[in-house]
């Protein structure tokens, strides 16, 4: 494992145990990198119970209850969109008992990008179950550079240093 995504796994587990909370990943691009990074960390089962990876469209629809409007048709926003990561996050936060959530929807490449959505672009959103089933939600659009492999790295660091940072301000 990187030394540089375990240190961020292990602070988000210290901080959700100390807090008596847990976290669910809804992945795209990382295709399972999140759950494992957090995975590998000693003792997650108490902090982490259930990640999906949904790479497929109608994996996203079925399993996250992503709107088919968002994905399909020619005035769909797309896969790889803020309103797309926002849905994944909040069906996560669905399907677990989580406080958190974390989803990631991308294009790792080499191929798929576009002038519009370039490889390389991948949307992160944070979702946060508060009171009264309100939802707090934060979201970033990142292009990284690299292969595939870097620009998953890159994506997986961002996504658990955004619900770190988050954990710290709290």
């Amino acid at each position: 494992m990187d030394n540089e995504i375990y240190m961020l796994a292990e602070s988000i587990g210290r901080q959700l145990s100390r807090r008596g909370q847990s976290v669910t990943v809804a992945e795209s691009c990382t295709g399972g990198g999140l759950a494992h990074a957090l995975t590998d960390v000693p003792g997650s089962s108490g902090w982490f119970g259930l990640g999906l990876v949904t790479y497929a469209n109608s994996a996203k629809h079925r399993l996250l209850e992503v709107p088919l409007e968002c994905l399909e048709g020619e005035h769909a926003p797309g896969a790889v969109s803020e309103p797309t990561v926002r849905h994944m996050a909040t069906g996560a936060l669905k399907a677990s008992a989580a406080d958190f959530a974390i989803a990631t929807s991308g294009i790792a490449g080499p191929g798929g990008g576009s002038e519009r959505k370039p490889v390389g672009t991948v949307w992160i959103a944070w979702a946060c179950r508060g009171s009264r089933d309100n939802v707090e939600m934060r979201t970033s659009c990142q292009v990284y550079d690299g292969d595939r492999e870097q620009i998953r790295r890159q994506a997986v660091i961002s996504a658990l240093g955004g619900l770190l940072e988050w954990l710290q301000e709290a």
